[in-house]
């Protein structure tokens, strides 16, 4: 199993930056692929980013491309999520997520590990 622990959230005003961590803990880490959700009020769980075991190949959803950029370091447990040119409807709680896979999935059914989410809010 893998243990996951998001970190680097917060408030932030519209069109500023911030860096979410995920740290995991447990089974080696550079078997997983690894991914970012996130869910805002009212509305379902949603795919933002995810990154594959080796970090070669990544993935986005539309409405965070060229915003946002995931990233892992193996050597230290850790993928980032790198946020910039932040909006009011990035607010979310964002969850990071584990697959012992070698693909960078999109849907989160394909996850079996979860943080405990971390909450980013913007202001206008």
């Amino acid at each position: 199993q893998v243990q996951l622990v998001e970190s680097g959230g917060g408030l932030v005003q519209a069109g500023g930056s911030l860096r979410l961590s995920c740290a995991a803990s447990g089974r080696t880490f550079s078997g997983y692929s690894m991914a970012w959700f996130r869910q805002a009020p009212g509305k379902e769980r949603a795919f933002v980013a995810a990154i594959n075991r080796d970090g070669g190949t990544t993935s986005y959803a539309d409405s965070v491309r060229g915003r946002f950029t995931i990233s892992r370091d193996n050597a230290k447990n850790t993928v980032y999520l790198q946020m910039g040119s932040l909006k009011p409807e990035d607010t979310a709680v964002y969850y990071c997520a584990a697959a012992y896979s070698g693909f960078a999935f999109v849907r989160s059914s394909s996850y079996g590990y979860w943080g405990q989410g971390a909450q980013v809010t913007v202001s206008s």
